[in-house]
This record gives structure tokens, C-alpha cells and sequence, in this order.
């Protein structure tokens, strides 16, 4: 799929000083990847703390997010879950025409086997109507799902349609990109290796730090797409030290004090979660000047 290759970004939901959703910064924000030059967004993954909306929250950020981005790029959602039957039943009663696709995390906490992952998406490929992109996770759902159950989803559902590759390990990240079906695409979810995986062959990123530095990220993204070896790592290297500041405490504690910095939304985040201490805030504000100047 041609609208999922370059850099999506996984939207925060911006909350105000009583934990209400922000609609006036979310709409900031959406405005400031389209004009940073991002390719796509994703509304309502796990960086959009979602675990902690209610229905008509999850309503709310889906209607803002559309309203707000007017058609200007592709939309992916966030619908997964570790309770099958309710993902499955998402899927069946949302409205998913304004998105391209469905992102759909790895069942977390029950720790299935790969023949309950294989399952498992078999069940959401089945009910969703549109494409769907797997992600993979292991740092979160305490399971990895492997290689080859990737391939076999990719093999047995053609709305399958890439996998959000998140374990951190190059080498499974290559090997699946070596072995996957010609038109199944593997999109980096670590921002720190995303420009490797890119020049390895993947398709781009669903990132995090990419929100916080639109602009710097997806040119980064973009140079690799296009083998500019030198200048994509250029850029790299410039928001590297940002990438392991946003995840110090914890996401998306750490791209919210980015925004703050920036002048679009509060860093509030929702219990269990909590704010950056004060140490790593300023740290943080000090990042933000670096990268921009």
C-alpha cells in the first residue's frame, strides 16, 4: 500500500490540566505533522493512551482528528486488544471508511503461543473490512511474534497488509524483510533503528519522536527511501539523543514535555502513567532547542 510507505506518526491524545481531552491542541498537533511533512497518521494506537479513553473520549479524538486533518493525508486507527471477541466486534459496528487501514496490536498480558497470535488474527483479518497492519511489540505483550507467524498471516489473508515491527532487534527486523511476501511491508515502530531497517529494504516508520520533529524525521525518513545515505544519517544522528530522552520515563510522558516545549498541548498525562521529573523536563527542553536551531 502506497499511502502506508514514509513516516506515520503515532498521535498523542492531549489532555488538559483536568485530564479532559484537548481538542483545540490535538487539532494543533495534527496541523503541525501535515505541515512538517509527515505521510500518514495513526489515531488511537497506544501512544494515543488509549487504555485510559472511554468510548465516547475514543469518539471524540477519532471526529477531531478527521475534522481537523480535512483529507490531507491517509488515516490509520488503532483497534487491538488482548480480548479477541471485542476487537473483533470493534471492527465489526466502527465506521472505518475514513481510514486506509487498522493497526492491531499483538494480544498483550495473556501471553498466547504463536498458534494463539496466528489465531488471533486470523479472527481480526476475518472481521475487519479494511487493511490491516500487525504490530509486534514484545517490550509490551511479554510475547514476540515470530517471523514466521508473520509470514503465514501474510500468506493466508490478503488484507494482511504490513507489520509494525517493534522488538527492537535488527536482525528480526531483516529477516523479515528478506522473506516477506513482494508486497507486505515491514515498518519500523523503534525510531532509533528506523533508518537502518529503511536502508535494509523496509517501508518507513509509525513513529513517536516523529511527532515532536516532523519536519527533521520524515526528510531522515525520505533520505533513506532514496538511498542518501549521508545526509539521512545527518539527521539521524541530530534527533538521536531525543529518541533515548522521550523513552527515559516512559511513552508518552516524553514526547507530551515536547509538546509543551513547543506550545502545543500540556504534558498531562493519565494515571497510571505520571509526568517526566523535573531533571529529565529540562533536559528535554534544552533537546528540543538543539534539534532546532
Amino acid at each position: 500500500m502506497q499511502s502506508l510507505i514514509g513516516t506515520g506518526v503515532a498521535l498523542v491524545t492531549p489532555f488538559k490540566n483536568d485530564f479532559s481531552v484537548d481538542t483545540q491542541a490535538l487539532t494543533r498537533i495534527v496541523n503541525f505533522q501535515i505541515e512538517g511533512g509527515i505521510d500518514y497518521l495513526v489515531v488511537l494506537g497506544t501512544t494515543a493512551e488509549s487504555a485510559t479513553l472511554n468510548e465516547e473520549e475514543k469518539n471524540l479524538v477519532i471526529e477531531t482528528v478527521i475534522k481537523a486533518n480535512k483529507n490531507r493525508l491517509p488515516l490509520v486507527l488503532g483497534v487491538g486488544g488482548n480480548n479477541t471477541y471485542k476487537v473483533v466486534e470493534e471492527l465489526k459496528t466502527r465506521d472505518l471508511s475514513p481510514f486506509v487501514a487498522v493497526l492491531s496490536v499483538s494480544p498483550y498480558y495473556n501471553k498466547p503461543t504463536q498458534e494463539g497470535i496466528y489465531q488471533h488474527f486470523k479472527a481480526v483479518a476475518e472481521a475487519s473490512p479494511i487493511p490491516v497492519i500487525l504490530y509486534n511489540v514484545p517490550g509490551r505483550t511479554a510475547s514476540n511474534m515470530a517471523p514466521a507467524t508473520v509470514f503465514r498471516l501474510a500468506q493466508d489473508f490478503k488484507n494482511i497488509v504490513a507489520i509494525k515491527e517493534a522488538a527492537g532487534d535488527i536482525v528480526q527486523a531483516m529477516k523479515l524483510i528478506q522473506n516477506k511476501p513482494n508486497d507486505f511491508l515491514v515498518i519500523s515502530g523503534d525510531d532509533m533503528i528506523t533508518l537502518p531497517m529503511v536502508l535494509a529494504g523496509g517501508a518507513g516508520v509509525i513513529s513517536v519522536i516523529g511527532e515532536g520533529f516532523p519536519k527533521e524525521f520524515s526528510t531522515m525518513v525520505r533520505f533513506g527511501l532514496e538511498r542518501n545515505v549521508e545526509e539521512a544519517y545527518q539527521l539521524h544522528y541530530l534527533v538521536a539523543d531525543a529518541i533515548d530522552l522521550i523513552f527515559e520515563q516512559g511513552n508518552p510522558a516524553g514526547i507530551k514535555e515536547v509538546f509543551k516545549t513547543l506550545g502545543l498541548c500540556e504534558n498531562t498525562v493519565r494515571l497510571p502513567l505520571v509526568n517526566v521529573n523535573e531533571d529529565l523536563a529540562n533536559r528535554i527542553r534544552q533537546m528540543v532547542k538543539k534539534v532546532l536551531n
